[in-house]
């Protein structure tokens, strides 16, 4: 009897300070979906040895079985800790990350590419703003209103008051609005202008450590997914394990791919160099297979850009990556596509998701499934649309 196809799959989260079980749940309920879609079957279960947080799978496919075992990469900590800053921190932020990236020249290079995610950068900053305007100018109608009753003893501490409790009650409904959310993203990645923090790198290091052991098990494929932030982060992962040496050369298939990337906003920064070294090292590697997939109709992520040429590290030797579309307006029926209309923030985790006319693109199928990714894909060429114009070279 032929064993079934064995994967250690390694997920790295965007910028998310929610725990990871949200990614269990969801391929747990969205697999089941899909393989009702699609007529095959996936059989979640947990994970019984190992550390940090994952769950397991079996596949039952026309072509065969697969075993899977999933592990997110964890760094929601260092998320959650960047986030712990009170209302007048968000503001500062706001400055000094706008200063970055306009006084940079990274936003201009930006709208060069895509206009949806420099429009979704500049979100916050509108958002916050209107915002703060509202808290002045209600603070300053309650201000007059309490100095015509009782002077200005009375009237400048209510419009402070009022200011302020606005101000809260809009934090309180950042779950809905992501300004303060997204201005911590954005914050995070500019701050040291795309050199990595040291936690940050630390927690790379980890990581790194995770890959290679991956590596060394019994299994036929390692296949590394990053998703929008955690797509830059998977790339530096991989160029950090393949220049140390740990990669088998009689071990499994090892493969990345990057969904909804916004390897742009980081590497166009004037300190991004450790990020653009790693882009150039890996998108020249003979030993990988890396599959970048976005779509244009994904207003957080830079669809069809080439993370490698957009950059302005593209080498002669470039093999990597291959760039193709999820095709939302296609691989969407039209009620799931109004259903999700102006929900930009979910059309982002689209690529997790089930689709209702999946075309070669199917993340079910290719993280539980019995064909290795270079597999699946090998016969795929770049969609039509790919953009490589090197944008974000430095001058």
């Amino acid at each position: 009897m032929t064993r079934p196809f064995r994967r250690r799959i390694l997920y790295i989260p965007g910028f998310d300070p929610i725990p990871p079980r949200r990614y269990r749940e969801m391929f747990r309920r969205e697999s089941a979906r899909q393989a009702g879609i699609s007529g095959y079957r996936i059989a979640p279960s947990p994970r019984q040895r190992g550390t940090g947080f994952g769950w397991c799978s079996i596949g039952h496919f026309s072509d065969g079985e697969a075993e899977a075992r999933f592990e997110v990469l964890i760094w929601d900590d260092l998320v959650q800790a960047s986030m712990r800053h009170g209302i007048p921190a968000t503001y500062a932020q706001l400055v000094t990350t706008a200063w970055i990236y306009i006084g940079t020249g990274t936003l201009f290079r930006l709208m060069r590419l895509r206009r949806g995610p420099v429009l979704a950068a500049l979100y916050p900053v509108a958002m916050l703003l209107l915002q703060g305007l509202l808290a002045l100018a209600l603070g300053a109608v309650a201000g007059w209103a309490g100095a015509r009753l009782g002077g200005w003893w009375l009237g400048l501490p209510l419009a402070a008051l009022v200011a302020c409790a606005l101000l809260i009650w809009f934090r309180r409904l950042d779950g809905r609005l992501y300004a303060h959310y997204l201005m911590h993203d954005y914050a995070f990645t500019a701050r040291d202008r795309g050199a990595y923090p040291e936690a940050l790198e630390a927690r790379l290091a980890r990581f790194s450590d995770q890959l290679a052991g991956a590596l060394n098990e019994e299994v036929d494929e390692v296949l590394v997914v990053g998703h929008s932030s955690g797509a830059y982060l998977a790339v530096s992962l991989l160029a950090d394990v393949i220049r140390s040496g740990r990669v088998p050369p009689q071990g499994p298939a090892l493969a990345l791919m990057t969904l909804g990337q916004v390897v742009p906003m980081a590497s166009f920064l004037p300190r991004a160099d450790r990020l653009r070294a790693d882009l150039a090292f890996l998108s020249e590697q003979p030993g990988i297979f890396w599959l970048d997939v976005s779509a244009p109709g994904d207003a957080c992520c830079f669809g069809l850009c080439d993370p490698v040429a957009v950059s302005g590290v593209a080498g002669p030797g470039q093999r990597w990556p291959l760039v193709v579309s999820a095709a939302f307006t296609r691989t969407l029926s039209p009620q799931m596509q109004r259903s999700l209309r102006h929900r930009w923030f979910r059309l982002h985790f689209q690529y997790l998701h089930a689709f209702d006319r999946p075309g070669d693109y199917d993340y079910f199928a290719i993280t539980a499934g019995p064909r290795p990714l270079a597999s699946r894909f090998a016969a795929r060429s770049h969609s039509p649309g790919r953009i490589t114009r090197p944008v974000g070279r430095r001058p």
